[in-house]
């Protein structure tokens, strides 16, 4: 049928893991001997005593050389133990070390990249394109500046001191006091008159 679930996925879990797996396990199957050599040393030192009480001193004498020599295991096990646990500590710390590297690869490929993209003279270009943008600005400030009298930078400052504090007030132009002449009520008629004088000599001129 071929792939028809497609490619397997690969295992995260490596050779490393797996050896430290290994050890793992020898350390434990150590701890239970311990454990078990420790209680049987036990009931024998308890059975050493029964037989001294018993007066049989030779089988509790073998009972603790027995105890002794087991003693000497116990002491060659601790020692492989604190080996076991050297070596996985070193194997962790190894792949430690092995994630810092590749991430250090990654870093410097990435800064390669970069590198390659901006070149040392196309900072310097920038740098001096920059400058020059600044230097320009500034020659324009210089000007604009240099446009406006003392009595103007002057004005400008208190208008806009008064903007700050909100007392900006609109200049209306004045009104005169003096009134204005009154019409007297007799030219009203005598202007009549003239109208009506003025109408036919109009008409007269049409004919």
């Amino acid at each position: 049928m071929g792939n028809i679930f497609g490619k397997k996925k690969r295992s995260r879990v490596t050779e490393q893991d797996k050896a430290v797996l290994q050890l793992k396990q020898q350390r434990d199957k150590l701890k239970q001997y311990q454990k078990k050599v420790t209680l049987q040393m036990e009931k024998e030192r308890q059975l050493a005593k029964q037989l001294l009480k018993d007066g049989k001193k030779e089988k509790a004498l073998l009972l603790l050389k027995k105890k002794r020599f087991q003693e000497q295991l116990l002491d060659k096990t601790e020692n492989q133990m604190s080996n076991l646990e050297r070596m996985v500590q070193d194997i962790e710390f190894a792949q430690i070390e092995m994630k810092v590297i590749e991430g250090l690869k990654v870093g410097n490929d990435c800064l390669k990249k970069m590198h390659e993209v901006l070149s040392i003279d196309e900072v310097e270009r920038i740098m001096d394109e920059t400058h020059d943008a600044i230097e320009y600005q500034r020659q324009i400030d210089d000007i604009l500046a240099g446009s406006l009298t003392q009595e103007d930078e002057d004005a400008v400052l208190a208008e806009l001191e008064a903007i700050t504090q909100g007392d900006v007030d609109v200049e209306l132009p004045e009104v005169p006091d003096e009134q204005l002449p009154e019409v007297p009520e007799q030219e009203e008629p005598e202007r009549e008159k003239e109208k009506v004088k003025k109408k036919p000599e109009r008409e007269l001129l049409a004919l």
